[in-house]
């Protein structure tokens, strides 16, 4: 699933280097504490997205619940996220994660995707391969 968080207001906290590392390596911290699958990730300066697969009997808004916070405390900015998120089931895998490390190109951040460093694009985080019959 592709599931996509937003900032509050769309503020752009993530613009700033030490808060975006801090967005990607809550996402560690919640793994340690929730078990999903991680394929592949993007910290835009106003939203996140995550392309996982949440296995049973885990829930996807437990997780995203404790991921959000844990970004919250680690920045200490008070509320930073609107209070929902998208949720979409995706029917090919490749293209999600395409599209999640497309997004920095997209916006103008970078002309290529893996010179983007707070997307698993880079290579610089660890995630789960694909399967390759996806």
């Amino acid at each position: 699933m592709l599931v996509t968080t937003v900032t509050k207001d769309r503020y752009p906290y993530f613009s700033d280097d030490t808060l975006a590392r801090e967005a990607v390596e809550a996402i560690y911290r919640t793994q340690t504490v929730h078990s999903f699958f991680l394929f592949g990730f993007v910290v835009m300066p106003d939203h996140c997205h995550l392309l996982v697969n949440v296995p049973a009997p885990e829930k996807i808004s437990t997780v995203m619940k404790s991921y959000k916070s844990s970004v919250s405390f680690g920045i200490a900015k008070g509320v930073i996220w609107q209070p929902r998120f998208h949720i979409r089931i995706v029917q090919n895998s490749w293209a999600a994660l395409r599209y999640i490390h497309n997004n920095p190109v997209k916006k103008e951040l970078v002309s290529d995707p893996k010179s983007y460093k707070w997307s698993s694009a880079s290579g610089l985080w660890d995630t789960t391969d694909l399967p390759s019959i996806l």
